[in-house]
């Protein structure tokens, strides 16, 4: 997955509502907040991330509504991002309502919009021309026609020798699918980006057994898995090992959104650098700790 190609990330492009709540949700009445609206999703959030920490050409494949298209594009292009997004003509683009409590942790209500309308029809071969690494956002999986356009992408990355990595993306929606099903769709990936929820549940192992397990089984079937922790930092398997354990960068966490997209953008970015497992985690690291110091999920 090294050299100097571009990294082409196809995915999510979402407008987040940010609400961070000191205090707990009161039913039935009014909880003040910091609420904001920022662009955001988990593919375009990587991409921009990964744009922000590395040097190779960042490119994002996405979908999204007429109503925001052009706002959403030029914070990608911005961040230094080359988008290609597709617009629907039938639903606006899907929307995130963050709920974000004094600990910085997180509960989302997803709309999906036009994110997860994403067809075989929007794939373009020349996306790939001169990449070194795609990068495909677990959210794809969870819809048919997204879920296609993902395996075409994959097939035609495989076909061209272009490494291919996946972030499952959410505990929630993977429960939903089962991972049977997700673990067969993305059949042929080199590199799996799980947090400790998705990796054990990919794994068919429950909640008290160690994360290291699950990474341990995942790694029997993907090459490389880098199980992303939280304050705990990164989980390195390869090949039915680990074979590394990364800190996390001390930090006063303020909203924990976007977190794992920002050391998916780093890990990859590193990696297009010529980083082994290792050293790429701890750039995931870096970028993840900016990540949670700030509102939303963006750089």
């Amino acid at each position: 997955m090294t050299g100097p190609g571009a990294l082409l990330v196809v995915g999510d492009v979402v407008t987040d509502v940010v609400a961070i709540h000191p205090e707990p949700l009161t039913a039935a009445t009014d909880t003040a907040a910091r609420i904001r609206t920022l662009p955001g999703g988990a593919g375009a959030n990587a991409a921009c991330w990964a744009a922000r920490t590395g040097t190779a050409e960042v490119r994002l494949l996405a979908r999204v509504g007429a109503e925001s298209a052009r706002w959403h594009e030029r914070a990608l292009v911005d961040a230094g991002v080359r988008p290609r997004l597709v617009i629907d003509a039938q639903e606006p683009t899907g929307t995130v309502v963050a709920l974000v409590g004094k600990d910085a942790e997180r509960t989302f209500l997803t709309d999906s919009g036009a994110s997860l309308r994403l067809c075989p029809a929007d794939w373009t071969p020349s996306l790939l021309d001169g990449a070194a690494h795609l990068h495909l956002s677990g959210y794809l999986f969870f819809a048919d026609s997204s879920r296609e356009l993902a395996m075409v992408a994959l097939r035609a990355a495989r076909t061209q020798g272009v490494s291919v990595s996946v972030d499952p993306a959410s505990a929630g929606f993977l429960a939903v699918l089962g991972p049977h099903r997700f673990l067969d769709a993305m059949a042929g990936v080199d590199v799996l980006l799980p947090n400790e929820d998705e990796a054990h549940l990919l794994a068919g192992l429950p909640e008290p057994t160690g994360v290291a397990r699950a990474a341990v089984e995942l790694s029997r079937r993907v090459p490389l898995v880098v199980v992303t922790r939280g304050a705990a930092g990164a989980l390195i398997a390869e090949r039915g090992r680990i074979t590394a354990e990364i800190e996390a960068e001390p930090v006063e966490a303020v909203d924990s959104t976007g977190a794992g997209d920002a050391f998916t953008g780093g890990f990859l970015a590193a990696r297009l650098e010529g980083a082994d497992p290792a050293e790429a985690a701890r750039a995931g690291c870096r970028a993840a700790a900016l990540a949670v110091t700030r509102q939303g999920g963006r750089p």
